[in-house]
């Protein structure tokens, strides 16, 4: 895993973005929250949204909690908990974080405006709250994701390029969003209209309650039902969970040949999707980088007070707050073409966990060895 490269400048990002500059040029949101005298022994609460998807326990949780024992030399404890998916369970967890008085809390919201009287008190106590890859609203002391919108916008041209010929106006594609408690669905969404609105019709478009597959599946057996299977030219799917359900339904409704579904998170199943050519895309995005970047913002407002100033932030702007300090981390578009120079270089996952015995002959055709 690299270490992160946080010298990015966000340029489309989906939220109010003010100029790039040093932490200390961006305001004194998280420099007003927090002792400047703890040392090495500090303790970050950790609260996570989900457990469905599988980055959260397989790269999140493990990379913020080695990157914060790097930074505080072994002494740091992390205080880890899943909401499941479960906004009201967040809200305990939050309050458990404040009972246990930790230095700083990394949120990731299941709703971003549920956790805000969260926040408040998490404030209120003493407890600065770094938003972790969604936006949440409340008294939030940084925050650091990926450029949202630009997600969309790279599913969107990746189904356009995917479509070709029949990438125009009559043609008829479905829209699988995510769900609406999640503030980054909205941004995805909205990046993908910016494409695909002139372009293409859209036929059908849901938004995804939890984004459970399952819940993508039954949406995607409405649309074929209503639609007609012969009659969609493209799925736009905002994430690899989804896509999966997606192209269950697809199958069952017996197309010989799948339109071309695109995806998000680089997930296992979704890139082995990919390789078959079941799915069309991923976004990749590293979440080595977003993750360490996240430790690092921690670690430094709980010691000291403040942001590292090493870290190139700009500001965002939430439904309550102005002028949080900021790190976009950039994405790339995921197909067959580069998985080797993403994922695999990653480390993300080797090439035997990509091409098992069922996936060998996919990766023989496309090159993959």
């Amino acid at each position: 895993m690299r270490r992160a490269a946080v010298a990015f400048c966000a340029t489309g990002m989906a939220v109010s973005l003010a100029a790039c500059g040093s932490a200390k040029e961006s305001g004194d949101k998280g420099s007003d929250k927090a002792s400047p005298k703890k040392g090495d022994n500090i303790t970050v609460g950790l609260l996570l949204p989900e457990n469905q998807t599988a980055r959260y326990e397989k790269f999140d949780k493990p990379i913020i909690e080695k990157q914060i024992s790097t930074l505080t030399n072994g002494k740091g404890k992390v205080e880890y908990l899943n909401a499941k998916q479960e906004a009201t369970l967040q809200s305990q967890q939050i309050d458990t974080m404040i009972t246990k008085k930790v230095d700083v809390l990394i949120l990731d919201a299941v709703d971003f405006k549920a956790v805000a009287g969260g926040v408040k008190k998490a404030k209120d106590a003493g407890i600065p709250v770094v938003a972790y890859d969604r936006l949440a609203e409340g008294p939030i002391s940084a925050y650091t994701s990926f450029d949202n919108e630009e997600v969309g916008k790279t599913q969107g041209e990746a189904l356009l390029k995917a479509m070709g010929s029949k990438a125009t106006k009559s043609s008829k594609i479905v829209m699988m969003n995510g769900a609406i408690t999640d503030p980054n669905a909205a941004f995805f969404k909205k990046g993908a209209l910016s494409v695909l609105k002139d372009k293409v019709t859209v036929a059908k478009s849901y938004d995804t309650k939890e984004w459970k597959p399952e819940n993508a599946n039954q949406n995607m057996e409405g649309a074929i039902s209503a639609i007609g299977k012969d009659k969609i030219a493209g799925v736009y799917s905002a994430n690899d969970g989804m896509a999966g359900g997606i192209i269950t339904a697809l199958k069952a409704a017996g197309l010989s040949k799948l339109p071309p579904v695109t995806g998000q998170d680089a997930e296992l199943a979704g890139v082995q999707r990919i390789v078959t050519g079941d799915q069309n895309m991923s976004v990749f995005k590293s979440y080595p980088q977003e993750a360490e970047t996240v430790a690092k913002m921690a670690v430094s407002i709980a010691k000291t007070g403040k942001l590292d100033s090493s870290l190139e932030t700009s500001t965002v702007d939430s439904g309550t707050e102005k002028g949080i300090p900021s790190v976009i981390v950039p994405v790339v578009s995921l197909t067959q073409d580069n998985i080797n120079d993403t994922v695999i270089k990653e480390g993300y996952y080797t090439l035997d966990e990509i091409c098992t015995p069922k996936y060998k002959a996919a990766c023989d055709k496309i090159g993959l060895k």
